[in-house]
């Protein structure tokens, strides 16, 4: 298998849909083991609307090149409450990554 499988999580703010159903947000993303490129993902925010822009916001990008882009995507194309939370769930997700590329370099 080519890809890994990578959740990062945050807090909700209170008030929104997807927190009657969950304390935290999550994004899962399913990354090329060699490139580091966002082959898909998901979140867990309430509509499938939004888990869809979310998917199209980040496919693409390589956790190589950083967080900031993606980040940035988020910030500009993103208007809901659940903004921040989103951006905290890349941030750890990248945290992830990065200590996934860790373990991957000490086992050689």
């Amino acid at each position: 298998m080519n890809t890994i499988f990578i959740a990062g999580h945050a807090r909700l703010p209170s008030g929104m849909a997807a927190q009657n159903m969950y304390e935290t947000l999550t994004i899962t993303a399913e990354i090329d083991k060699h490139y580091g490129v966002i082959v898909t993902a998901s979140c867990t925010l309430a509509t499938l609307h939004g888990q869809e822009f979310v998917q199209q916001m980040l496919r693409g990008y390589s956790l190589r090149d950083g967080i900031d882009k993606p980040i940035e995507v988020v910030r500009n194309h993103y208007l809901g409450k659940a903004g921040n939370a989103l951006i905290s769930a890349l941030k750890d997700l990248y945290k992830q990554y990065g200590a996934y590329i860790e373990l991957k370099n000490e086992s050689k």
